[in-house]
């Protein structure tokens, strides 16, 4: 599990991220960095990255392993402490909060700003290395990619994303974005999957939900997994979280990716409310609709 590496920024001092911004520099072209090419990518002495060394490797931010030479490479921690870094600079964020959720594929906290909002780091590749490269298209064409690589691809096709369908979709806000971390609207609500929906309310959150795909496709893309765990449910409807699949609807396979999420999100709505939903039309039919921006109510889908 990658540790929060918050409380260590304090200790780090600039040539220290100088350093770290090296390695990172040098991990373009190799998994891990020469030692003796460290001081031309970080633009340090070759005493100062001896001491710097010594210092990340103990904080975590770095790790190192003797090959044919002496190679580093950044940790997570190290990376997250970057992008980091570079939200203070920029005076995107304050101060840093409690865990909002960590999942297999992101770790989200509040941090504080003019208002609360939510850190996201991006840990594609972290767990399932290979599940990633095999599942995400835009590692197809790398020879060598790393974690980082595949994580920093996911933040920026979430955060891309994310600006194109706001705010006419109900989606967080995109506020800055660096490296594999995204800095976004905090949303209040309950996750679907944890949500008891009153008999009443099921037919209508599922079409509200059904509304905002069709919108976030005439903006332009599909979110490509939709599930009932990226759906928050709040008094204010809906937000719909999660965009690092999105698809541009000029994607070759967005019309096949549209009909999957629809499949997966009322298929989740006739196995917990068999009751409120039953007779429902076809997927297909359903994703046409979304497509074309006919869909109105699940009662006049195939409507002349």
């Amino acid at each position: 599990m990658v540790q929060n590496v918050a409380p260590t920024m304090a200790d780090l001092e600039t040539e220290d991220f100088h350093l770290l911004s090296g390695v990172e520099q040098g991990m373009r072209f190799s998994e891990w960095v020469a030692r003796e090419k460290l001081p031309d990518f970080s633009r340090l002495t070759a005493e100062d990255v001896d001491y710097r060394l010594d210092r990340c490797a103990d904080r975590g931010l770095l790790e190192r392993k003797t090959i044919q030479y002496e190679g580093y490479k950044l940790t997570f921690e190290g990376y997250d402490a970057l992008a980091l870094h570079t939200f203070v600079e920029r005076d995107t964020i304050g101060g840093f909060g409690a865990p909002l959720g960590v999942g297999k594929e992101s770790d989200v906290y509040e941090v504080q700003s003019y208002k609360p909002l939510a850190l996201k780091y991006h840990r594609e590749g972290y767990t399932n290395f290979r599940e990633v490269m095999r599942e995400r298209e835009y590692t197809a064409d790398r020879e060598h990619v790393s974690w980082q690589y595949t994580a920093r691809k996911a933040a920026e096709r979430e955060f891309d994303a994310l600006e194109t369908v706001y705010p006419q979709v109900s989606v967080p806000q995109p506020i800055d974005h660096n490296r594999h971390a995204i800095v976004m609207e905090k949303i209040d609500g309950v996750e679907l999957s944890k949500a008891k929906l009153e008999p009443a309310q099921v037919v209508p959150v599922l079409e509200l939900i059904l509304d905002e795909m069709q919108t976030a496709y005439a903006e332009g893309y599909v979110h490509a997994d939709m599930s009932e765990y990226n759906v928050f449910v709040n008094s204010e409807g809906i937000v719909i979280f999660d965009w690092p699949q999105a698809v541009p609807t000029d994607h070759a396979n967005a019309d096949e990716l549209l009909e999957r999420d629809v499949e997966n999100v009322v298929g989740y709505f006739e196995r917990k409310y068999p009751g409120q939903v039953a007779d429902t039309p076809d997927s297909g039919a359903i994703a046409a609709e979304l497509a074309d921006g006919e869909f109105e109510t699940l009662a006049s889908v195939g409507d002349a």
